[in-house]
């Protein structure tokens, strides 16, 4: 259902076209970047967090990992991510397809600075076989983000 709700979104923005479906999964970050055949470090990773028991999803590259100490000076608390079992009821999108797009209300859109070294990323599409092609200025405007922050550390 995410999937269609994607897909739904980008055709209200007449950017339709630039999801994408696979045949095979894309729901890691080597799957994605075989079915897309783009480089590994272009997949925008979406990570799902509760930070006072409202769900917040950050957008990073795909080098890049949650650094424990920054994350904790930005939030005021430890990175707790949000259980499996948990994530499609708090994202409104399934593992391996959680992305920034057509989430719940609830939800706060973070983008990591990490993005910022990329022309294009390819986020998913509220699948495990979706990706979406944008340029890093185009994920700003339709993630809805609330703000450029800094938790991450290249891998």
């Amino acid at each position: 259902m995410s999937l269609e709700a994607v897909k739904q979104y980008f055709k209200e923005q007449d950017m339709e076209s630039r999801v994408m479906e696979f045949q095979q999964s894309s729901a890691t970050v080597e799957e994605a970047a075989a079915a897309i055949g783009c480089e590994p470090r272009q997949i925008a990773k979406t990570l799902s967090f509760y930070v006072d028991d409202a769900p917040i999803l950050i957008v990073l590259a795909r080098d890049t990992k949650i650094d424990n100490k920054k994350y904790k000076a930005k939030f005021q608390q430890k990175a707790k991510m949000i259980p499996r079992a948990q994530v499609e009821t708090a994202t409104g999108h399934q593992p391996g397809g959680v992305c920034p797009f057509a989430t719940g209300q609830r939800v706060t859109v973070y983008l990591d600075v990490s993005l910022k070294r990329m022309e294009r990323v390819f986020p998913a599409a509220g699948s495990g076989q979706s990706a979406v092609d944008l340029t890093v200025e185009e994920l700003e405007r339709y993630s809805g983000f609330m703000e450029w922050i800094d938790v991450g550390k290249v891998q």
